[in-house]
């Protein structure tokens, strides 16, 4: 506080070297004592003082001619045409250094504004006034209370420091330092500040309200929360009447409800009805515990709700990768339901699961309690699996359609349905190494799995299968194999590399 007085104290005095000094002038009073040859005159009644821009009124009043300083007593009204009015108890004022201090029952008024205090400095020369043991602030609808404050007439601008409380009929605002122009209605915050509504909260360290338009623009360690939701960026921005907000930077929106964080530089959002964008280096973070979160990266992340209004759908799309412990996955596009907890992935969609990858066409991941626990492959479905004895083989199952279910977060079943075709590897378990390799085919199969490889195979329809020794057969490869372990994320910060 110490060094905000002092900036103003020097700040008063440049302008005192420029000022003229004029004397007071009395323009009217009742009677007189101490007659006009004193250098102290007593004035009693309807006094009337003016000096430069002020014209004051007070019911008696000393004037102490050679100090060029006046004391007012009693209804005390200092005006400056009619666009300021100071009313108080009492008042000193100095014509040689323009400063007046009024004390008690202090109010100054303006065409917008009545600030309240007990005691209040100005200056007549530079248009401010100013209080440091509180005051409050009445404009319009919304109220203001702070320890110090400082009023620019020219500027229509209040500037408060120190415990600054701001309300309104739509929210309170909490405050450090604010300052606050009453002609346009914008509140400016260059400290610690803190906005609070009925549902909901907003920190920010820098930025401004019009608190007619209703319009935020947040900077700097900036903070939005409802009960839902908890909103981060280096810079927020937010229409509350068209319901309209954007972020930029360094960006977190926190969903406490489906305990999701998504993250990225560029934020869109709209109230209603309620959609978010977020992209440049988006990031989504499922979170199911400490050590199993499901994180996904792409171009852009998009959140709506469904036809029915009921059910939030969330998009993401071009170079969608993901990455969690028990599995990954990629493809050009995604969508994620949360009424059927359904994952659709489409264009070259990849899915790796412990030691197998999926491929299809377009792919379906079913969830339950936030874990995989089936998926569906349509068109082109193929599903390999790599020999752990010998890494150059690998366990095939391919068809048109597959559905695949998850027991204990691995492989154990997979329906085949329509051309279904496997390959597999036979082990002497003994030796522990690859003796055959088993070649099928069936219109429709049923594959029991173990450890990632097909341990019971039930052919449906039109079975055919072959068991050969392994040097019998050069080719192990079904039409369309392909092999994207290059494309695998291994952990999570390579769902962010290029390939």
């Amino acid at each position: 506080m110490y060094s905000i007085l002092l900036l103003g104290m020097l700040c008063f005095q440049s302008h005192l070297l420029a000022q003229k000094k004029e004397q007071i002038q009395i323009i009217n009073s009742n009677s007189l004592e101490g007659g006009k040859q004193l250098s102290i005159r007593r004035f009693l009644g309807n006094v009337i003082f003016q000096h430069n821009k002020a014209t004051i009124y007070c019911d008696s009043a000393h004037l102490f001619v050679n100090e060029n300083v006046f004391h007012a007593f009693s209804k005390v009204h200092v005006s400056r045409g009619d666009t300021v009015h100071l009313y108080g108890d009492f008042m000193r004022y100095d014509g040689n250094t323009n400063i007046g201090k009024v004390r008690h029952n202090v109010s100054l008024k303006d065409k917008e504004t009545t600030l309240y205090t007990d005691s209040l400095d100005f200056n007549n020369y530079t248009d401010v006034a100013w209080y440091i043991n509180g005051g409050r602030i009445i404009n319009s609808d919304k109220e203001l209370t702070s320890e110090i404050g400082y009023y620019y007439f020219s500027e229509n601008l209040f500037f408060f420091k120190d415990s600054v409380v701001a309300t309104s009929p739509d929210y309170t605002i909490l405050s450090d330092t604010l300052k606050y122009n009453t002609k346009t209605e914008i509140a400016y915050f260059v400290g610690p500040t803190n906005i609070y509504s009925k549902e909901e909260h907003l920190y920010a360290e820098n930025g401004w309200h019009n608190t007619k338009t209703k319009i935020f623009q947040f900077n700097k360690n900036a903070i939005y929360q409802n009960k839902e939701k908890i909103l981060k960026g280096d810079s927020l921005f937010y229409d509350d009447i068209a319901g309209v907000g954007k972020a930029f930077r360094n960006i977190s929106l926190i969903d406490t409800t489906e305990n999701m964080i998504l993250m990225g530089h560029k934020a869109f959002y709209q109230k209603e009805p309620e959609s978010f964008l977020i992209t440049d280096s988006a990031l989504l973070i499922q979170v199911t515990d400490k050590i199993d979160s499901l994180f996904l990266h792409a171009d852009t992340l998009r959140s709506n709700y469904d036809s029915s209004g009921l059910f939030r759908v969330l998009k993401a799309y071009y170079k969608v990768k993901i990455f969690r412990d028990d599995f990954q996955g990629r493809c050009d596009s995604m969508a994620y339901s949360f009424n059927d907890s359904v994952i659709r992935m489409y264009r070259e969609p990849i899915i790796w699961s412990e030691g197998s990858q999926l491929t299809a066409n377009f792919v379906e991941i079913h969830t339950k309690n936030r874990k995989m626990d089936k998926f569906y492959l349509n068109e082109e479905a193929f599903i390999v699996s790599q020999e752990e004895v010998d890494t150059a083989r690998f366990n095939q199952i391919r068809g048109k359609e597959m559905i695949g279910y998850i027991r204990n977060n691995k492989l154990f079943k997979v329906d085949v349905f329509g051309n279904g075709q496997t390959i597999y590897f036979t082990k002497d378990e003994k030796e522990n190494e690859i003796v055959g390799v088993n070649i099928a085919e069936s219109s429709d199969i049923i594959i029991y799995m173990n450890n990632n490889r097909p341990d019971k195979i039930n052919m449906i329809k039109q079975p055919a299968g072959t068991l050969y020794p392994l040097e019998e057969l050069i080719e192990t490869k079904l039409k369309g194999f392909q092999w994207f372990e290059h494309l695998r994320p291994k952990e999570k910060n390579e769902i962010f590399k290029q390939h």
